[in-house]
């Protein structure tokens, strides 16, 4: 045996003993795992397994009675209103009878349209920076990632303020009109976006990024054909999450423009606008019992035009879903 072969048994002798260490640690998980899921608990652990889900279903059937209650409350108070001129008249302050949400309508779609225009470009676009792009050890991607997690904390009414500093009469100038409520509430649910974006391009296989570069594609391209697609559905969680709280926001809102009473079809950049939730608190502060009556069906009408996009951005997840 020559010097060099002697040579190469002893460095080879070190990565064996490594390689059954491994395996010797790799067949210890998994009996143990294997022993956790069939050996059968102690009487303690059924007991404290079923209390948990017990509480858990209870917490869960709470919410949906109530839920169900709160529906059936305005279903059963609205229902008188319940008419066409409900969604096609405009708001009146004189004869409740021909009021109607016509305007608040398309202003919260015109408000909504442009949210959604705005948080899913730059939310998705931030996500996948942050993610694929971005190098942790550099400060300022630090700053930004810790900037996101304080903002969504941040309460409604401050996004409003700092709407009407910067947005409506600062360097946008833009004036009370809707496009100033949509770049508010995109910047109020930016941050839900982001995160959950995150999450979900985060939770795709390395795999299929190893695999799409070893192949040869480009790092943007792996993202763009690859990444997206199979984080698309988490993505779109987001979204719906975000545009949930958008559509309900006031707060926010009442600062920007949106206290108006518009009798005329509302615009997306110029001319005054108002959105259900500021609508409904217009009827619901006046005296007249007919006005609270709209005040319940408008809460109908806002449930109903945030089925309508939800249920949008629900199909295209479950598309998405069954691709990948």
């Amino acid at each position: 045996m020559t010097t060099g072969e002697t040579q190469k048994i002893r460095e080879d002798r070190p990565r064996e003993r490594r390689t059954t260490e491994r395996t010797r640690l790799a067949v210890a998980g998994a009996r143990a795992a294997g022993q956790g899921l069939y050996t059968p608990r102690s009487a303690k652990h059924r007991v404290t397994n079923t209390l948990f889900s017990a509480v858990l279903f209870l917490g869960l059937g709470t919410a949906l009675v109530a839920l169900t209650a709160i529906i059936g409350w305005a279903l059963v108070e609205g229902w008188p209103r319940l008419d066409a001129n409900l969604f096609l008249a405009g708001p009146s302050t004189i004869n409740p009878e021909e009021a109607g949400f016509r305007t608040a309508i398309i202003g919260t779609v015109y408000v909504i349209g442009g949210v959604i225009a705005l948080i899913v470009p730059l939310g998705v676009g931030a996500a996948i920076y942050l993610e694929e792009f971005a190098d942790r050890e550099r400060w300022y991607n630090r700053f930004i990632e810790l900037n996101i997690q304080n903002l969504a904390g941040v309460p409604s009414i401050v996004f409003g303020i700092l709407g009407l500093a910067f947005i409506v009469r600062g360097l946008g100038n833009f004036g009370f009109v809707a496009a100033a409520g949509s770049m508010t509430l995109a910047l109020l649910v930016l941050p839900t976006v982001i995160l959950a974006s995150r999450e979900a391009i985060r939770a795709v296989p390395s795999s299929v990024r190893n695999g799409s570069l070893a192949l040869g594609a480009t790092l943007w391209q792996t993202v763009w054909r690859n990444v997206l697609p199979a984080a698309a559905p988490g993505i779109l969680t987001g979204v719906i999450l975000g545009v949930a709280r958008a559509i309900g926001e006031a707060a926010p809102l009442l600062l920007v423009g949106a206290v108006t009473f518009v009798v005329y079809d509302p615009s997306f950049f110029e001319g005054g606008y108002s959105v259900l939730p500021v609508q409904i608190y217009n009827y619901a502060k006046r005296p007249q019992e007919e006005f609270h009556v709209m005040a319940i069906a408008g809460v109908l009408v806002m449930l109903v035009v945030l089925m309508l996009i939800n249920s949008f951005a629900i199909w295209l997840r479950n598309r998405y879903e069954k691709k990948w």
